[in-house]
């Protein structure tokens, strides 16, 4: 009887082992039948959870395609930089810097021709210089952000002040802001002493110039009489007092009550919003004899690797990603790319998103000089110092003199 049990016993594990043994073989060819997609993406804390939850739902609702998610945080350049070396980089990731990676993404003009005419116009046409290289496409525009005039309600108040309008020229805001510093105290805008070049170029292209011509060539750009113009105009405004040049961008001298106003991108709002600054948003001013301003766009898009060897799986991960519900679940986070989802959700009747689109609309066309300059991060470095030597209250260099200079460097 005993020798019995242990018979039964050895063939209920037996049969329990090759039982699990099965489940386990099928497992694995389900699991091998499903195409892996890594994704990575330069995001972090709560924006890590609500990607998860995204990537999530599409893995749900795919049976042949599983995606991972990457998070690469502050790490992101130097772990894109090391994959594409090794030919190991990530199917599908978050790309901003395509001067500096487009050859090891793939151009994605095929892809979206096939998708048809609709799809590519539901996206907002100024996005796409942003997202390409030459004639090809390399990225899908996912988020984006234009600059815009932030200015303190109650500021203008105090003043006795009329609130900017969208049609005010900076001659009006000059106007504007020497007021409120003789009647407040305040002072009337803040600006960067030592801006991002890549940012400030948005306001040699609202007076008619740019940093360069189409070959790259500093000379006769830069140094342009609308140049020299555009940038006095800013060192003038310290110089009399009345604008304060800052080591950031401004916020923080219009989120502590310090200044009137400032130029920036929609990152401050959520801030802004949670210090319960009573502030407005309205379009950056034109120059005088200029139809209106242009802005400089912040744009994430997202991109595919040349190496990867699941392409169309990377792609339908894109098209899920960059459509219209992934774009109204980052609403708050990002602004939409798409028309359709300002549309529906009622973007443009929202009093301090409204601006920003309106700038978007206002800029289309314009190649920022990163794209056109194979020596940009070179030329960004040398700009940023020339900025400085302009704005900067201990020096305060000739405008004219220091962009001459950098012209006639040509790096």
């Amino acid at each position: 009887m005993r020798k019995m049990y242990k018979m039964i016993g050895t063939a209920v594990i037996t049969s329990a082992m090759l039982a699990a043994s099965l489940s386990a073989v099928n497992v694995a060819a389900d699991s091998s039948e499903k195409t892996k997609i890594r994704f990575a993406t330069w995001d972090v804390a709560d924006d890590i959870d609500a990607q998860q939850g995204l990537v999530d739902e599409f893995n749900a609702a795919h049976d042949d395609i599983e995606v991972t998610l990457e998070a690469y945080g502050r790490d992101f350049d130097t772990k894109i930089s090391a994959g594409m070396g090794s030919g190991d980089a990530p199917d599908v990731m978050y790309m901003w810097n395509y001067p500096a990676y487009h050859l090891g993404l793939e151009p994605l003009d095929s892809y979206i021709e096939a998708e048809g005419a609709d799809y590519k116009s539901d996206f907002y046409d100024a996005l796409w210089n942003y997202n390409e290289i030459g004639d090809s496409i390399y990225g899908i525009p996912v988020g984006f952000t234009t600059h815009a005039l932030y200015y303190n309600r109650d500021i203008f108040a105090e003043a006795g002040v009329d609130e900017p309008t969208a049609d005010w020229t900076w001659n009006d805001l000059k106007e504007a802001a020497k007021t409120i510093y003789e009647k407040t105290g305040t002072k009337g805008f803040a600006f960067q002493m030592k801006p991002d070049p890549y940012d400030f170029e948005m306001y040699f292209w609202s007076n008619g110039t740019a940093y360069c011509d189409a070959e790259g060539k500093l000379a006769d750009q830069i140094n342009s009489e609308e140049a020299v113009n555009a940038v006095t105009m800013f060192q003038e405004m310290a110089q009399d007092g009345y604008a304060a040049a800052t080591e950031g961008s401004g916020s923080d001298e219009f989120r502590s009550g310090n200044a009137a106003m400032f130029v920036y991108g929609s990152w401050a709002i959520s801030s802004l919003d949670a210090d319960g600054v009573n502030y407005g948003i309205t379009k950056i001013p034109s120059f005088e004899g200029q139809d209106h301003s242009i802005s400089i766009l912040s744009s994430s898009g997202l991109s595919i690797s040349k190496d990867s060897k699941n392409k169309e799986a990377a792609w339908e991960f894109v098209k899920f990603w960059t459509g219209a519900d992934c774009n109204k679940a980052r609403i708050g986070k990002e602004l939409p790319v798409l028309n359709s989802v300002v549309a529906s959700e009622g973007i443009m009747e929202q009093e301090h998103y409204a601006p920003f689109y309106e700038m978007l609309d206002q800029s289309a066309g314009y190649t920022p000089a990163s794209f056109i300059m194979s020596d940009w991060s070179e030329v960004s470095e040398e700009l940023e110092l020339t900025f400085e030597s302009v704005f900067n209250p201990s020096v305060y260099m000739n405008v004219e003199d220091a962009l001459t200079e950098a012209a006639d460097a040509q790096w």
